[in-house]
């Protein structure tokens, strides 16, 4: 009798965890840690790109060392920062996309000095590296959508009623989102 109780209670708990949603819970996981490894796919192609961009720019006269020294230290500490998915929080997501932001910045201001450069701006290897790079920036943007998505959906689920019961007992935490950079709400200033 106390077997078939037992094997009863097993049977119940393997068909109420079935139906509570702790498998959807892993699948939804499973889809953002596949997100944020797209994420750093795209991020780690362009960090990919920067020593030939900064190579072919070396290559101009009189080149301001002080800007592809600052493209080249952004660089190695963006690709110092590796978050594993399943440590994601709001605190390394934030040095994640501040690394990424300085190397982002870092480019810019390369780009922005490079209009100096008549040669350059005529170079084939560098025009084809910027439109790699512009490319790359662009499958960035989409692949954090993406993701964000992908979170937007996780997160939904483990709040939503009873699974935000239970969620936590099985480490179902919230994650976080990739947000717009500082001053982004701001459009920048032209002047002719």
């Amino acid at each position: 009798m106390k077997k078939i109780i037992k094997l009863m209670l097993v049977a119940f708990f393997a068909i109420s965890m079935s139906s509570c949603g702790y498998n959807s819970m892993v699948e939804k996981s499973e889809n953002v840690d596949k997100s944020w490894a797209q994420v750093q796919n795209v991020y780690q192609r362009r960090a990919d790109l920067v020593p030939n961009l900064v190579n072919t720019v070396k290559g101009a006269a009189d080149f301001e060392q002080s800007t592809l020294t600052a493209v080249i230290e952004a660089r190695s500490k963006a690709t110092s920062m590796n978050i594993d998915a399943s440590q994601l929080d709001e605190s390394s997501m934030q040095k994640f996309q501040a690394a990424q932001g300085e190397l982002s910045g870092a480019l810019s201001r390369l780009l922005v000095s490079v209009e100096r450069y008549p040669e350059l701006k005529a170079n084939q290897n560098f025009l084809e590296l910027q439109a790699q790079l512009e490319g790359t920036e662009n499958r960035i943007a989409v692949e954090r959508k993406k993701f964000n998505e992908a979170t937007g959906d996780y997160n939904t689920y483990i709040k939503q009623f009873p699974r935000n019961i239970y969620s936590g007992w099985f480490d179902f935490e919230k994650k976080p989102y990739f947000e717009a950079d500082a001053g982004a709400e701001k459009a920048p200033e032209v002047q002719f």
